[in-house]
């Protein structure tokens, strides 16, 4: 691995908890926290796609990272994020993610207004300017409807504070120019390309499933690093029916997530609308590929 990680290897990003009436649960967010660094996580990515945060308030999302430092102290990196469609609105929130404790900030690419990227790239230099910590980038494609394509990748990799990518663009090629010519530190967004994407330098990944198995997905970079390549493939191929149910299946990832959370008796509770939880079959099956997985 030519890169070193800034926020470690293993992160999750984890749901944001709500007590039943829907209410921010901060005691159920440390006990969910203090569970995924005991069990492998080097870090917590809050107020991700996952962590719900089109939902969430600014002062959620403050309180948010203030809690769970709390919980994890120095044992993990708590990245906080605070991407938006609106350049001063997400620099208001790095600054105040920089005031509650984060380590670092996500930055997803502004969404609907689907700048160019001459205009992108200078969003992420001014958030990078503003703020005093590192900035993980968040190319997500699918979802924002703008790719940060490589060559501005490239182009950003030169500001000091821009350190880090969450890989969600699909585009292994795209993934591999970058890592050729930059030291940003590649993270995969996708639990599937986990395995895949750390072999050829990337430096670990941001996961959602790992809410939920936080030290099976460790141990594919953990074999990888011991140089059991063969028994890493196994783990990562074993992940794969959860990987599917969980983010294939034509649910959003939190609501598997929180499915599945909730199933198993750990911090959840609802989701937000317009998202609408897991049906009881839904979740039936999500728990018993869950089972599968553990017991195996």
């Amino acid at each position: 691995m030519t890169t070193s990680p800034p926020f470690g290897r293993a992160l999750c990003a984890m749901i944001t908890p709500f007590t039943e009436a829907g209410s921010l649960d901060l005691d159920g967010a440390q006990r969910l926290a203090a569970r995924l660094v005991a069990e492998g996580c080097d870090g917590l990515v809050l107020s991700g796609t996952t962590g719900e945060s089109p939902t969430t308030t600014d002062a959620e999302k403050a309180a948010l990272v203030t809690a769970v430092r709390e919980a994890v102290g120095a044992g993990a990196s708590v990245v906080a994020g605070v991407g938006t469609f609106d350049t001063r609105h997400t620099v208001e929130l790095a600054l105040a993610a920089e005031k509650a404790g984060a380590d670092g900030v996500l930055v997803v690419s502004p969404y609907y207004s689907r700048p160019p990227q001459d205009a992108l790239e200078a969003h992420f230099r001014e958030i990078a300017d503003a703020c005093a910590l590192p900035v993980m980038l968040y190319d997500i494609p699918g979802r924002t409807g703008t790719r940060i394509e490589p060559e501005t990748m490239i182009r950003l990799a030169e500001h000091p504070r821009i350190v880090a990518v969450k890989d969600c663009s699909y585009d292994f090629l795209g993934a591999q120019k970058v890592l050729d010519r930059t030291e940003l530190a590649y993270y995969a967004g996708c639990d599937e390309h986990i395995l895949a994407l750390y072999a050829v330098g990337g430096t670990g990944y941001v996961s959602t499933v790992a809410n939920v198995v936080p030290a099976e997905l460790r141990a594919v970079l953990d074999t990888f690093e011991a140089g059991d390549t063969p028994v890493s493939a196994r783990l990562q191929q074993r992940a794969t029916p959860l990987i599917e149910a969980m983010m294939s299946a034509g649910l959003p990832g939190t609501v598997t997530a929180k499915a599945l959370l909730n199933a198993l008796g750990l911090p959840a509770g609802p989701v937000r609308a317009p998202l609408r939880p897991a049906d009881r079959e839904t979740a039936d099956g999500l728990l018993a590929e869950y089972e599968r997985l553990v017991a195996a």
